[in-house]
């Protein structure tokens, strides 16, 4: 996937680190020129010095050609502008870093995607935003060798079986289903409906082949 990056401080350099590391190209815009100077001798990407609202900067950027636009300043009004700007370039998906709590349903209001609150949330599940768009909710458990992962069930294949005949496994156990409101602990009489929530605690190397086998 091509991301672009609006801002390149601590959260922006690690998030676009995680995404270079797992294969994407990435670009970053940065308006402070020392944190350019750092962001180009920390990655490999494409390092863009100016304005993330400036339109001229962001067709340098090859906006248009865009999978996902990040918003990730420290600033709240930087970060609304630059969403507001993108938005008419029909990226698929849009998120916006917000510091101020109250500022969230601004966002929400002018369509942002997804709006994540730094005091609450790191670099790390704004990568999971982007590349595992199908989980619902991820939490990083222990030292981080496993996630349990909120993922609502669209594998027709997997419609009627019991949970027993899919969990557990050496990688993976189904932990709950969110039905109506409900909470189910599955047991051998649990069986998987069309568009159930599950939680299912899994291994971290594990977390790419669950997600396809749940969502395929």
């Amino acid at each position: 996937m091509y991301i672009v990056i609006v801002g390149a401080g601590r959260v922006g350099l690690n998030l676009a680190s995680f995404l270079i590391s797992d294969g994407h190209d990435v670009t970053i815009i940065e308006n402070n020129k020392k944190l350019c100077t750092n962001a180009s001798h920390e990655l490999d990407a494409m390092i863009i010095c100016g304005n993330g609202t400036d339109k001229k900067i962001l067709d340098e950027a090859n906006i248009g050609d865009a999978n996902v636009f990040v918003a990730a300043t420290g600033n709240d009004e930087t970060n609304l502008l630059s969403c507001i700007l993108v938005k008419k370039f029909n990226i698929p998906k849009v998120i916006a870093r917000v510091s101020d709590s109250t500022h969230e349903e601004a966002f929400k209001q002018v369509g942002i995607d997804s709006v994540v609150n730094p005091e609450y949330t790191a670099a790390t599940y704004l990568e999971k935003l982007i590349i595992r768009p199908k989980i619902a909710d991820l939490v990083i458990v222990g030292k981080g060798n496993a996630e349990l992962l909120d993922i609502t069930v669209s594998n027709r294949k997997l419609f009627g079986r019991h949970t027993s005949e899919i969990s557990p496994t050496k990688d993976f156990i189904i932990s709950a289903i969110y039905e109506n409101g409900d909470i189910t602990i599955p047991d051998d009489t649990t069986i998987l409906k069309e568009g159930c929530k599950i939680s299912v605690l899994v291994k971290k190397k594990a977390v790419k082949k669950v997600e396809e086998m749940f969502t395929a």
